[in-house]
């Protein structure tokens, strides 16, 4: 069996870069870090203090959605350490977003749509364990 330590990374694809990149700075407050001189372009953030890695690949095919949040299509999650807060953040940034705040999992979610329409789900604590 092999030992798996961890998630080091999730790639997505994005079609404008520096949009994409505006997204994870400045909404999701992501820091970029170095990335290799590959021969395409793209970006690489840290995810946490841990060395999780978020990393962006502009590319051309035909493997992005169109339509709108769907809670049980492919997406990556990241918590957040106060779900009001996240909701009051979105909400000012005027993004759109589906709030589960009571979700079955047993964690608070948010799920919302960066500008290539990747599902990104916001999960926390419920405000009574918080």
């Amino acid at each position: 069996m092999l030992a798996i330590d961890g998630y080091h990374h999730v790639s997505i694809l994005v079609t404008d870069l520096a949009r994409a990149k505006a997204f994870y700075k400045n909404i999701l407050g992501l820091k970029e870090i170095p990335r290799p001189p590959f021969d395409f372009p793209g970006a690489w953030f840290a995810v946490g203090e841990n060395g999780q890695q978020l990393h962006l690949i502009v590319h051309d095919g035909e493997t992005r959605r169109a339509g709108g949040i769907d809670t049980r299509d492919g997406h990556f999650a990241l918590r957040v350490a106060d779900y009001e807060a996240a909701i009051d953040w979105l909400s000012g940034h005027g993004l759109k977003y589906r709030a589960k705040p009571d979700s079955i999992t047993g964690f608070a979610q948010i799920f919302l749509l960066d500008p290539d329409h990747n599902i990104i789900e916001l999960n926390a604590l419920r405000a009574e364990e918080a």
